[in-house]
């Protein structure tokens, strides 16, 4: 729960690197929130069956599109390749299937142009 409030904490920031970790936890609890909202839409009566949204979860939706573009552009920086790449998901299928290797590439060790490895939790001090 913590890697998803850590996404929420950095809504907008595209700067940086986010962890395999970091990402994949946001994705499991969105997954996991929107399923029990559409639930709830459904036993209220605000799921609109035409569309698959209902209320709640549509307006959930909403607000994480921001975090989860976000989280997704700093997981592409840390394997060192630029935000933009998140723009070949638009390719029906390959895109989709490309990102999700992206996704799943360990770090680029060390620092990159993106900044610092996120797994190192400690500071480094020079010599």
């Amino acid at each position: 729960m913590n890697w998803y409030l850590k996404v929420l904490k950095k809504y907008a920031v595209f700067r940086g690197r986010a962890r395999r970790k970091e990402y994949w936890y946001f994705f499991l609890f969105n997954l996991l929130i929107s399923i029990g909202l559409a639930v709830v839409d459904n036993l209220t009566g605000t799921l609109d069956p035409e569309t698959g949204v209902g209320l709640l979860s549509g307006l959930y939706g909403f607000a994480v599109i921001i975090p989860g573009l976000a989280v997704t552009v700093r997981r592409l920086h840390d394997t060192d390749r630029s935000g933009w790449w998140f723009l070949i998901s638009l390719i029906p299928l390959v895109g989709a299937i490309v990102l999700l290797v992206f996704m799943l590439l360990d770090s680029t060790p060390g620092e990159n142009r993106f900044g610092p490895n996120p797994k190192n939790d400690r500071p480094q001090f020079g010599g």
